[in-house]
């Protein structure tokens, strides 16, 4: 036999014994692996049930904002200006929905409020709107959209809100003596039963006021705040006049629910023993032309929840 056939016949050989053997990849399971997982199949298991808290019912729109379990079942004004303002934003635009409590912890976007659209399908609930998309989604989902007037005022008017008074709020809801008969109560106590876990709440909350207020200035001088917003009121009340909503208009939009959500606060019995610091409060009831806007959104759009304790 020559040398050439001799290596043709050795890389028959070869071909054969390459192909009665199984081929590994890196992708193969060892065998002792396989084995065990022969004994031990993985099993799939079916998703985890919805939470407790979570809404079952999803038929109607569902509002995430600051409230007590008791306020919420009746749909009563939240007793946080941000959730408070679209709160009141929707009832204008004639749209259901429900409210359920809530913390920023719980938000996709990390603040409050929020809102679950309703949905017909249980296992793929819809997006959340965040509060900063809330004014489209509103107006996409109405017969009666609220169209915001074209008044050159508008923004500068808004801004007494978004800082004058809104400031004013901060440092008196959180830094002044208020912090504990308010803050505490509602934003602290229901946090945890744990104390540490309060006291580490209250710092966060004080901190965080704080840190907004030396935006706007050095130091935080408290009387230079309430005059501020003191000026702020009676620039609202002036330009609110004797008109039943601001600029004018046929109904109320998301300016009077703006002016709404603090002005109600400030005015609420069920709060008004909270105030030890009434210096804010005091400012705004002097001005009986915003007080009578919210006593008329109040009875418009919240007559279904404590009516008479809300007008007191």
């Amino acid at each position: 036999m020559t040398a050439e056939r001799r290596d043709q016949e050795d890389a028959s050989q070869s071909t054969r014994r390459a192909q009665s053997t199984p081929s590994r990849t890196i992708f193969a399971v060892p065998t002792p692996i396989k084995q065990l997982f022969d004994r031990f199949p993985l099993l799939t298991y079916s998703p985890n049930d919805l939470p407790q808290r979570a809404p079952r019912h999803r038929d109607a729109h569902t509002l995430f904002v600051f409230a007590t379990e008791k306020e919420a079942v009746c749909g009563a004004p939240s007793y946080n200006p941000a959730c408070l303002k679209w709160q009141a934003y929707l009832k204008f635009s004639g749209i259901n929905f429900k409210v359920v409590p809530s913390n920023n912890h719980a938000s996709p976007s990390g603040v409050l409020p929020f809102l679950l659209p309703a949905s017909a399908e249980t296992s793929k609930p819809p997006s959340p709107v965040p509060s900063a998309k809330l004014q489209r989604w509103a107006m996409n989902n109405t017969t009666q959209a609220v169209e915001e007037p074209g008044d050159l005022r508008y923004e500068a008017y808004l801004s007494l809100l978004d800082h004058r008074i809104r400031r004013a709020w901060l440092y008196s809801v959180y830094l002044s003596s208020n912090a504990t008969s308010l803050a505490e109560p509602l934003y602290i106590l229901p946090t945890s039963s744990n104390p540490f876990v309060r006291l580490a709440t209250a710092g966060d909350l004080r901190r965080a006021a704080e840190n907004e207020l030396l935006k706007f200035s050095a130091i935080i001088d408290a009387e230079e705040l309430h005059r501020q917003a003191e000026e702020a009121f009676e620039a609202l009340e002036t330009a609110l006049g004797n008109d039943s909503w601001f600029f004018g208009a046929s109904q109320p939009g998301l300016f009077d629910a703006s002016v709404f959500s603090y002005t109600h606060l400030l005015m609420d019995h069920n709060l008004g023993n909270g105030w030890t610091d009434t210096r804010l409060r005091d400012a705004l009831l002097k001005r009986k032309n915003l007080t009578s806007h919210r006593d008329r959104i109040v009875a418009s759009y919240f007559s279904d929840s404590r009516t008479g304790e809300l007008l007191q």
